[in-house]
């Protein structure tokens, strides 16, 4: 027969914490990791897109190399059949928006019906997760300037992988990008000459921008961030033609941005003709003025032209325009609807220049 325990024993033995105690850092815990996976998966689903947002000719892709890894959807026209190489188009979204996922590059410009009835692939790069703090492309960091590092060389990598995949045609590879992935464009233009045939700008700044104060922006001459550009072209150097599209009432990218690269890139041009800044390509330039009309923008068109007569860089300055990608159809944050369409835009100029 077992004894009962004494008083005294009775106070010295500890009494077992009630059973809700206990249960509460195990649920505040679950919360805890519920709000994390919560939380990854909207991020994921913002930044890469829902199943249901794909369209037909969709294709997404990872790229692995040293440089790190690059996601990207690609879009393949009706005209992909096996029986012709067509061009490619990739498409750089900007700061607080994605390539195919939320506010994304893909809706914005609208590229995929445009392609469907050009017959044209489409390929939309997304920033990688937490590279940025509002998903910029890093243009303006040096360390994202140059060729087989970093982002040129994801992005480069990228574009031959679907010339690969694809059969695509190597020499019709066009850049096109937006605010930082604008920049991203013209850095991939002076890094990879011989991936890209052309580039277009839109709201985005030269090669070497973080170099230039706002504030005194004269103190760095466009021709000194020219002779950088040129330098990274090194032995592959050639005149890679370039399409400017700017809002003349953009706060963010300001006006100035854009005539600085146009100079800066005449510059690039001319020391590649022969090494020396001495106009030795006997440009000339004019203008078209289009005024506005119901429900659009007034904007003019300036093209620098070789003497025979193929444009080297070409600029729209969309009056009334902020920052954003102009055009009829675009779905986003940063779209215009009053604007010339930037896609065709784009497309048009593509087509007028094929790598030489």
């Amino acid at each position: 027969m077992t004894a009962s325990p004494s008083a005294s024993d009775a106070e010295l033995t500890p009494s077992a914490p009630p059973p809700s105690r206990r249960r509460w850092p195990r649920i505040v815990t679950a919360a805890l990791v519920a709000v994390v996976v919560a939380i990854g998966v909207g991020t994921t689903a913002l930044q890469f897109g829902l199943p249901w947002w794909m369209q037909e000719g969709d294709r997404n892709h990872v790229y692995e190399s040293d440089a790190g890894s690059q996601r990207y959807q690609v879009h393949l026209p009706p005209q992909h059949d096996g029986t012709a190489r067509l061009p490619v188009v990739m498409a750089i979204h900007g700061c607080a928006m994605t390539g195919y996922g939320w506010n994304s590059m893909k809706s914005t410009t609208q590229f995929n019906s445009l392609a469907d009835r050009e017959g044209f692939i489409v390929v939309y790069p997304t920033q990688r997760i937490f590279r940025s703090a509002i998903n910029c492309w890093n243009s303006t960091d040096p360390r994202e300037q140059h060729r087989q590092t970093g982002e040129p060389a994801l992005l480069a990598g990228v574009a031959r992988q679907v010339v690969e995949k694809y059969d695509a045609d190597p020499d019709q590879v066009h850049v096109a990008g937006a605010s930082s992935g604008a920049g991203t464009a013209v850095i991939l233009g002076a890094t990879y000459p011989d991936v890209f045939a052309t580039v277009t700008s839109v709201a985005g700044g030269e090669y070497g921008l973080d170099q230039v104060d706002p504030d005194d922006p004269d103190a760095t001459p466009p021709l000194d961030t020219a002779r950088q550009a040129w330098a990274q072209m090194g032995s592959r150097a050639r005149q890679v033609p370039l399409l400017v599209i700017q809002g003349q009432e953009d706060e963010v990218v300001p006006p100035l941005v854009a005539t600085r690269l146009v100079e800066h890139w005449t510059g690039v041009g001319d020391l590649v003709d022969d090494g020396l800044p001495n106009d030795s390509l006997d440009q000339t330039e004019e203008t078209v003025s289009v005024p506005a009309a119901a429900g659009r923008h007034a904007y003019a068109h300036s093209m620098i032209k070789a003497p025979n007569g193929t444009s080297i860089v070409e600029a729209y300055r969309v009056q009334r325009m902020g920052h954003a990608w102009p055009g009829p159809d675009g779905d986003g944050r940063y779209t215009d609807h009053a604007g010339p369409d930037a896609s065709e835009l784009v497309w048009e100029f593509a087509k007028r220049h094929p790598m030489k």
